[in-house]
């Protein structure tokens, strides 16, 4: 009977663990991750391999998300904690609208490289290349271009990249 209790709180705790029911779909680690091009908040063409050779945090969102909007200070306390020489923060925003997604970006003085695109979360690119069906989505991608870790929970990501950045 114990045994059964005991795989039955498993089962329940799996269940509620959103990357369990929102990021199942996500590129497997191992995985070489999809290079694209997108434009930076300053209007330039940016590619994902332009940072071959460093550790990515590649994360996707939007200013209309909640769930988004709750990550960010983890997400600049994270990435103000790492070694920029060694990590890169690339984010990738599906506001449809531009101005939504620059005055975001300014008003709270996100970090990082910022990119738009303008396919918004159901009809990017980007995202099916990823399999991002749930916002936030966040990959920790290996100098080598190869996905290491991937989740819907960001809390989940300092860990993952202490981990990887150990000797």
């Amino acid at each position: 009977m114990a045994a059964l209790l005991v795989g039955v709180a498993a089962f329940a705790q799996q269940e509620e663990d959103p990357d369990v029911v929102y990021g199942k779909d996500l590129l497997a680690p191992g995985t070489v991750a999809p290079d694209f091009t997108l434009k930076d908040i300053d209007g330039r063409s940016v590619s994902l391999s332009d940072f071959r050779g460093k550790q990515v945090v590649l994360h996707f969102w939007a200013s209309w998300c909640p769930d988004c909007r709750e990550e960010m200070p983890e997400i600049k306390a994270t990435q103000a904690a790492v070694d920029p020489a060694k990590v890169v923060f690339v984010s990738v925003s599906f506001d449809r609208k531009w101005e939504a997604f620059a005055s975001y970006v300014r008003e709270n003085a996100l970090g990082g490289v910022q990119l738009f695109d303008a396919g918004g979360k159901k009809e990017s690119a980007v995202g099916a290349a990823f399999h991002v069906q749930w916002i936030p989505a966040t990959y920790l991608i290996g100098p080598d271009g190869r996905v290491q870790f991937a989740t819907v929970v960001f809390s989940k990501i300092p860990a993952q990249l202490t981990s990887s950045l150990a000797p």
